[in-house]
């Protein structure tokens, strides 16, 4: 068996087209969506996830407003300008890029934005409403994945399910998320022991733990979906996943590579929680 590879910027290119559509329809109530983006520090790939996120906002016409501080600025200016973007009007999504500055309360930072601005999906109102199933902006990663399995008409309800990675931005969420589809799910992290046993009996494999090539061709069911949310630098500059995409590819029945795959789908759905935002900011969506 040979794995069909998953394109995600083909994914990522039909839900803009969808989102373009929506920005138009908005502008009938006189309003284009709009995005705050915070950046603090000199963090070389924040400056290239803020500068992605800028391009992508630009090209399905929503407005989007980079707000850069030095790393020495107080937390408390940051503070200030959140809750000014809060009562502004032309902004619908505030985004914080992290990672922010070590001596920042990231969960202040975080809490302060208002939860009908919060497209990251990060404050506590919308993490607590995902876990009773109905958050109004989930965390675009793992919405992304969602949105992968959609469109690829992979069957989740009644499937075992195994998250490899427990972090609050992706493998919690991303249970909670699938759980929600009626799929039966396993979550794994830093500390199971015998990672293969868990992973052998997935028919969707969501790997999201940071390590490369954690995933080896015996550790999966053949014809599983494998899932691949991790990014890596390797010593040559090499960018690669936690899967070992050569073999798994082999055994799997779909596979997302890195790049390419999960990645194009994040800002994605960034895009797409910030146009629902705007929507329900004039009354499309309750």
């Amino acid at each position: 068996m040979v794995a069909k590879i998953i394109d995600g910027k083909e994914v990522a290119a039909k839900v803009r087209e969808d989102c373009r559509q929506r920005v138009e329809a908005l502008g009938a109530f006189g309003t284009r969506p709009g995005l705050a983006v915070i950046i603090v520090g000199d963090n070389p790939a924040s400056k290239v996830y803020v500068a992605n996120k800028a391009k992508a906002c630009s090209e399905v016409g929503l407005n989007s407003k980079v707000h850069a501080f030095p790393a020495e600025t107080e937390e408390a200016e940051v503070l200030r300008l959140i809750d000014t973007l809060n009562h502004d009007p032309s902004i619908h999504g505030i985004l914080v890029q992290l990672p922010l500055p070590p001596n920042y309360n990231v969960r202040r930072i975080l809490e302060t934005i208002s939860r009908d601005k919060d497209v990251d999906g990060f404050h506590l109102y919308n993490v607590g409403a995902l876990a009773v199933g109905s958050s109004i902006f989930p965390p675009c990663t793992p919405y992304g994945v969602s949105k992968i399995l959609e469109h690829e008409h992979i069957e989740v309800a009644g499937q075992n399910v195994v998250v490899v990675g427990a972090s609050n931005i992706v493998g919690k969420p991303m249970a909670l998320m699938l759980m929600q589809k009626d799929a039966t799910v396993c979550i794994c992290h830093a500390k199971t022991r015998d990672l293969a046993q868990f992973t052998i009996l997935a028919d969707i494999l969501v790997v999201a733990a940071g390590r490369p090539n954690l995933i080896l061709p015996q550790m999966v069911k053949t014809g599983a979906a494998v899932i691949d949310v991790g990014i890596n630098r390797l010593p040559n500059g090499d960018l690669v996943g936690d899967v070992d995409f050569d073999g798994v590819s082999q055994k799997a029945s779909h596979i997302t590579p890195v790049p390419g795959g999960v990645g194009p789908m994040t800002v994605t759905m960034l895009i797409e929680n910030t146009v629902q935002a705007a929507e329900r900011f004039v009354g499309i969506k309750g």
